[in-house]
C-alpha cells in the first residue's frame, strides 16, 4: 500500500483540510492518508477547541485512514521540535511521502532553500545569536537571519507560518529521512491568521474566532465546515458543555502561578532569562488570559511563545524532564488515535518493520513521556464538570477510534 503522510491539528477540520487531504492523495497517487495530529494543546500554545478524540472522528470523516497522536511536548514547540516529532514519526511508520501546505505551492523552492542554507549555516547562526542578544524575538532574529544570507530570487518567503513550517520538515525529511518523497499544496484562498470568514475556505483561526465569540455555529462558520465537523463539533458542546479556549482556563493558570515561588517557576520548560519575575508581577492585576498576555507581550517575548510556556506551566512540564525526552530520536512511540479499514490494513503490513513501538493505549507502554501525556489530559479537561472530566479521563486509556 502506497502511503502519504500529513502533519496536522485540524482545530477543527474545515474545507481548507479536506482540499489539502484530497489534493495530497492525489499528488502522492496514494492508497493510505496517515495523519499525525496534535493533542489536546497545539503548535501554538493553544488548548484545541474540542478534544483529540473528537477531532479524529472528524478527521476519519473527512478521508484521513490513520490518525497518529504527536505528544504534548513535540505539538507544543517552535517549529524545529514540532518538525522533528511529526516528521520522523511518520518515517517510523513507512510513508513513501509527506504532503504539506503552503503559500509557495512549489516543493523546488523548499529543498533549494535547504541546500542555500547548509553553505551559510555558520553565518545565520551568528546573525540570530546577534539579534537574540540584542533583545529580538527568535521568529524576529529568524527573519534577519535569512535576510542576511540573500536567499536566491524567487525562494520561499520564510516569514509566512506554513511555508517555516514546510521548510522545517523539508529539513527533517532531508536529514532523517531522504528517501521520502516531500509534496506541497498551494494554500487557497485565506492566510493563516485571517480572523474573519471569507468564502467556503477559511482559516482555522477565524472559524475559532467565529464559533467563540458568538457562542455556538453560525451560518458563516457553517459554510467553511464539512458538514461531518459541523456534526462533530454539535455532538462535543453537548456533551461536555464547552469548546474550550484559554480563557476558560485562566483561573486555574493565576492560581497556579499566584502560590508558587519564583524558584518552582523557573523549573518549568519555557521559563527562562528571569520570566518568572514578569509572570509574577503581571498576574496580580489581570483579570482575563486576553490582558494578562497582552501585558507580559513584549519584542522579546511573543503571544505564541508566552503561550506555549503557559501551556507547559498549566501541564507541569519540568524544563530538565523535557530536555531529555526532546534529544530522543526518534519519539520513543506512536500512539493510534484512530483508523479506517484501510489504516488496518496499512497497520497490519508495517507493525513488524517499526523501530519504535505502535501503541492504541497508554498502558501498552512504560515511558515517562506517556506520564506527562496524562498530566496533558487532566489539564485539559480540568475545566469540565466533575463527572464528565472523570470520563473524558478514563477515555484517554481507551482504546482508538474506528470508522468503517
Amino acid at each position: 500500500m502506497k502511503s502519504c503522510g500529513v502533519v496536522v491539528e485540524y482545530n477543527p477540520f474545515h474545507n481548507g483540510h479536506l482540499y489539502h487531504l484530497e489534493e495530497s492523495k492525489k499528488h502522492a497517487e496514494a492508497d493510505c492518508m496517515i495523519a499525525i495530529m496534535s493533542g489536546n494543546f497545539l503548535q501554538r500554545g493553544e488548548p484545541a477547541i474540542i478534544d483529540k478524540w473528537y477531532r479524529t472522528k472528524a478527521a476519519l470523516l473527512g478521508g484521513a485512514d490513520l490518525v497518529l497522536e504527536l505528544p504534548f511536548l513535540y505539538a507544543v514547540q517552535h517549529s524545529d521540535y514540532f518538525s522533528q516529532g511529526a516528521i520522523q514519526t511518520l518515517a517510523e511508520v513507512g510513508v513513501d511521502s509527506i504532503c504539506f501546505g503552503s503559500e509557495n505551492g512549489r516543493i523546488t523552492a523548499f529543498t533549494e532553500a535547504f541546500e542555500h542554507m547548509n553553505k551559510h549555516q555558520e553565518e545565520y547562526d551568528v546573525t540570530v545569536r546577534r539579534y537574540l542578544n540584542e533583545g529580538y524575538s527568535y521568529p524576529e532574529a529568524s527573519r534577519l537571519g535569512y535576510e542576511s544570507i540573500a536567499f536566491p530570487s524567487g525562494s520561499i518567503d520564510l516569514t509566512q507560518p506554513n511555508n517555516i513550517l514546510g521548510y522545517s520538515y523539508v529539513k527533517q525529511l532531508l536529514t532523517y529521512a531522504p528517501d521520502i518523497e516531500p509534496l506541497t499544496v498551494l494554500r487557497k484562498n485565506n492566510h493563516y491568521h485571517d480572523e474573519e470568514i471569507h468564502g467556503k475556505i477559511a482559516s482555522a483561526t477565524s472559524i475559532r474566532k467565529e464559533l467563540l465569540e458568538e457562542k455556538g455555529m453560525t451560518e458563516k462558520a457553517e459554510q467553511s465546515l464539512p458538514p461531518s465537523t459541523v456534526e462533530v463539533l454539535h455532538q462535543y458542546k453537548n456533551n461536555h458543555g464547552i469548546w474550550h479556549d484559554w480563557e476558560a482556563y485562566f483561573h486555574l493558570l493565576q492560581y497556579k502561578i499566584m502560590t508558587m515561588e519564583e524558584s518552582t517557576l523557573r523549573c518549568f520548560h519555557g521559563v527562562d532569562e528571569g520570566l518568572e519575575y514578569r509572570l509574577k508581577r503581571t498576574i496580580k492585576e489581570a483579570t482575563t488570559f486576553h490582558q494578562f498576555i497582552s501585558s507580559l507581550k513584549t519584542k522579546r517575548y511573543t503571544w505564541t511563545r508566552l503561550q506555549r510556556t503557559l501551556a507547559h506551566i498549566l501541564v507541569g512540564t519540568d524544563k530538565q524532564e523535557a530536555r531529555v525526552f526532546l534529544r530522543e530520536t526518534p519519539p520513543p512511540y506512536a500512539r493510534i488515535l484512530g483508523m479506517s479499514e484501510t489504516g488496518k490494513k496499512y497497520l497490519r503490513a508495517v507493525k513488524k518493520e517499526t523501530s519504535i513501538p505502535l501503541i492504541t493505549q497508554p498502558q501498552q507502554l512504560d515511558h515517562e513521556m506517556l506520564d506527562l501525556e496524562a498530566r496533558a489530559a487532566a489539564a485539559y479537561y480540568s475545566v469540565l464538570t466533575p463527572e464528565r472530566r472523570v470520563d473524558q479521563l478514563k477515555r484517554e486509556y481507551g482504546p482508538p477510534v474506528i470508522h468503517s
